[in-house]
C-alpha cells in the first residue's frame, strides 16, 4: 500500500528533483572506468556507491559538510595486484565504508601455508548488480535501494558469495545495510568480516567526539602507538588537531566493547558538537564482538574509523590460535545487519553524547 509521503507531489513531475539514485561510470583519472550509483536520500544525506569496490561508499556528504576521508589518490580500479602485504593500501579510498573480508580482515600473514595480504580481497573485487530500485513519491513508495553480489575465490575454492543491500528512505538520512554470505564451495572455510567506517574532516576536527558507552577497552596488542592513546588517564575519545606525532604510518588502534540491549544491537557514534553533526552507527554485537576505533590524526590524512568486527587485526593467523577466527562452512549463510545515520536533531546528539556521560 502506499505510505504518506513529506513532498508535495503537486509541486514537481520528476521524482528525481527531490532524490533518488543517479548511476555514472567515472571517467578520469585511475578511477576511470569504475562504476558508480550516486544515492540522494533528499533529508540532506548524499553518498556514493562504488559497484566495482565490492559495493563499498566512498563520498559521503550531509548537506555540504563531508563526513569522511578521501585519500590522494581517490578512487581506483579493481585489482588482484594489491593482494599481498601492505598493497591493499595502495588502493584504498577510505571513504565511508570500505569493507574487510571476507576470509581474512587485519595485517598480512602466512596461515596454514596461505600468503595472506592486509583486509583480504574483498574491496578489490567488482560487484555484480541484481536491482536498483528507485523511490517513487507520487505512488507512496519512498524506499529506494541497490542489491548487487560480490563473489570471491578460486577453481577448488574457497568460493565466497556476498548479496548486499544497500537502502535508504526518500527524506530520511539513514543508511541500512545487510550483508549476506553465502559459501557456494564444497568444503569449509575461514570467514571474518570488519566494517572500516571512515570519518573526516570537518566532522572530524579538533573537538569532536567518539561517542560509545564500552564495558572494556583494549589497545591493539604489541604496538605501542595504541597502548599511549588506549591507556587509562588518556582520553581517546576527545579529536585533537593533526599532530605531528602521526606522520608517515604513526596511528592507534583499540578494540572497544560497547554495551548492549538484550537484543544485541549497540551504538557508537562521532559527534562534532560545534557543527551540530553527527554519525551513528549501530550494529549487532553478537554478530560484530568488537568495535575498533583507528585514529590517525597526520596533516592530510586525518582521519579516525569505527570498525565492527568479527575478530580483530592481529591477523588470521593470530586470531586462528587464539580461537577467534571465524568459519563458514559449506552450502552455509551468514547475514550481517547494520545502520549508519546522520545525526543533527539536538535531542539525538545528546543521546549519542550520553553515551560517555557527557550530556548538553
Amino acid at each position: 500500500m502506499p505510505t504518506s509521503t513529506p513532498f508535495d507531489v503537486t509541486k514537481f513531475i520528476n521524482a528525481s528533483q527531490v532524490g533518488g539514485i543517479d548511476a555514472y561510470v567515472i571517467d578520469e583519472g585511475e578511477g576511470r572506468g569504475v562504476r558508480a550509483l550516486c544515492v540522494n536520500t533528499g533529508g540532506g544525506l548524499r553518498y556514493r556507491v562504488l559497484v566495482d569496490r565490492g559495493l563499498d561508499i566512498d563520498q559521503a556528504f550531509f548537506n555540504y559538510l563531508s563526513l569522511t576521508m578521501l585519500s590522494h589518490k581517490g578512487v581506483t580500479p579493481p585489482t588482484r595486484a594489491l593482494d599481498r602485504g601492505q598493497d591493499w593500501l595502495k588502493g584504498f579510498p577510505v571513504g565511508l565504508l570500505t569493507s574487510c573480508g571476507p576470509t581474512n580482515i587485519g595485517g598480512p600473514c602466512i596461515d596454514n601455508g596461505e600468503e595472506l595480504g592486509l583486509h583480504g580481497p574483498h574491496s578489490n573485487t567488482a560487484a555484480t548488480i541484481e536491482s536498483v530500485i528507485q523511490p517513487d513519491p507520487h505512488a507512496g513508495r519512498l524506499e529506494m535501494s541497490i542489491v548487487g553480489r560480490v563473489r570471491c575465490g578460486s577453481f577448488y575454492g574457497p568460493n565466497i558469495e556476498l548479496r548486499r543491500t544497500i537502502a535508504s528512505t526518500l527524506g530520511s538520512n539513514v543508511i541500512r545495510i545487510t550483508d549476506e554470505f553465502y559459501n557456494a564451495g564444497n568444503t569449509d572455510t575461514p570467514h571474518d568480516w570488519l566494517l572500516h567506517i571512515n570519518f573526516g574532516y570537518p566532522l572530524v576536527d579538533g573537538g569532536a567526539e567518539i561517542c560509545c558507552d564500552e564495558k572494556k577497552i583494549e589497545p591493539m596488542a604489541g604496538h605501542a602507538g595504541s597502548a599511549r592513546r588506549f591507556r587509562e588517564g588518556v582520553d581517546y575519545k576527545r579529536i585533537p588537531n593533526p599532530l605531528a606525532s602521526h606522520a608517515g604510518t604513526s596511528s592507534a588502534v583499540g578494540y572497544l566493547y560497547p554495551r548492549a540491549g538484550r537484543d544485541g544491537m549497540a551504538t557508537v557514534a562521532i559527534v562534532n558538537p560545534r557543527l551540530g553533526l553527527g554519525v551513528a552507527i549501530t550494529y549487532n554485537t553478537r554478530q560484530f564482538p568488537r568495535c575498533g576505533n583507528w585514529q590517525h590524526f597526520g596533516r592530510g590524512e586525518y582521519v579516525t574509523a569505527l570498525e565492527p568486527m568479527t575478530a580483530t587485526v592481529a591477523g588470521r593467523d593470530k586470531d586462528r590460535a587464539a580461537g577467534r577466527m571465524g568459519m563458514l562452512k559449506a552450502g552455509q549463510r551468514k547475514r550481517y545487519q547494520y545502520v549508519i545515520e546522520a545525526v543533527t536533531d539536538p535531542r539525538r546528539l545528546a543521546e549519542l553524547r550520553a553515551l560517555n556521560g557527557r550530556r548538553g
